[in-house]
């Protein structure tokens, strides 16, 4: 039987542990190329690049699978690779990760990782973000492969609708192992941010973002409750942003005629 086709892409860059690992995993289920940033993209959400030349160079950072550094978005590896790598090959699947740290909630809006999973799904591709709830530069990665490998094989052999996207979550490892996989919503949930003030060398004044994670949606469906209960979270993404319910609302009580 023909290898299923897997491109892989991520935000920390090719070089990061989270990908690495990725790409072994997927090695397993079928054919991989990897087409991923050159530099960290975290926090660029879905941005991509108009305006400045892009660059795309091979790398035999993987050994015999194809892999490719683009000095772009996670959104812009996607494209270039659909649209240029591939050319007329289509992707069985597009996996995105393993990100370092977690992109539940809202931080979704402003992941790289899950943006590059969000425009495959806009290309109508089957596609999953993957993201570990460790910050650490090497996070440990070993009590989650298995997991990434039966999710990725669920998503091949039962496809999810067309133009969504996986959002999946990892526990931090602990002494206790993972319970399992929950299929949630995305918590109500936001970060509060902190601006200090400083000033560099010369004088001159600018701001350091901090901030501080605030979840007062406490029902038991959502990815933050899940993860918090060491369980995997799914959250089905899509990138139809349109308040649907908000339609007949708005058409009813405001007078626009």
């Amino acid at each position: 039987m023909k290898k299923p086709l897997i491109l892989v892409t991520n935000d920390d860059g090719i070089t990061s542990f989270g990908i690495r690992t990725l790409v072994e995993v997927m090695k397993e289920l079928g054919e991989v190329i990897v087409v991923a940033p050159d530099s960290p993209q975290s926090g660029m959400g879905h941005a991509i690049t108009i305006g400045y030349p892009l660059r795309l160079d091979e790398t035999d950072i993987y050994g015999d699978i194809k892999a490719y550094e683009c000095s772009g978005t996670p959104a812009d590896c996607v494209k270039l690779a659909k649209n240029f790598v591939l050319k007329d090959r289509v992707p069985d699947l597009v996996v995105s990760g393993i990100n370092h740290g977690s992109n539940s909630s809202t931080s979704v809006l402003y992941s790289g990782t899950m943006s590059a999973a969000i425009e495959a799904a806009i290309e109508g591709l089957p596609a999953i973000g993957f993201s570990l709830c460790d910050y650490k530069p090497r996070p440990d990665f070993s009590h989650i492969k298995e997991y990434v490998k039966k999710i990725a094989s669920q998503v091949l052999e039962n496809k999810p609708p067309v133009g969504v996207a996986l959002n999946v979550n990892f526990p931090i490892k602990s002494v206790l192992p993972i319970k399992g996989i929950k299929i949630c919503r995305q918590a109500i949930a936001k970060w509060q941010e902190n601006f200090e003030e400083r000033h560099d060398p010369n004088g001159r004044r600018y701001f350091w973002m901090s901030g501080t994670f605030v979840n007062t949606d406490k029902s038991e469906d959502t990815d933050e409750w899940a993860l918090e209960n060491n369980y995997v979270s799914i959250v089905p993404c899509m990138y139809d942003m349109t308040a649907h319910y908000s339609l007949g609302i708005l058409n009813r009580d405001w007078k626009l005629a």
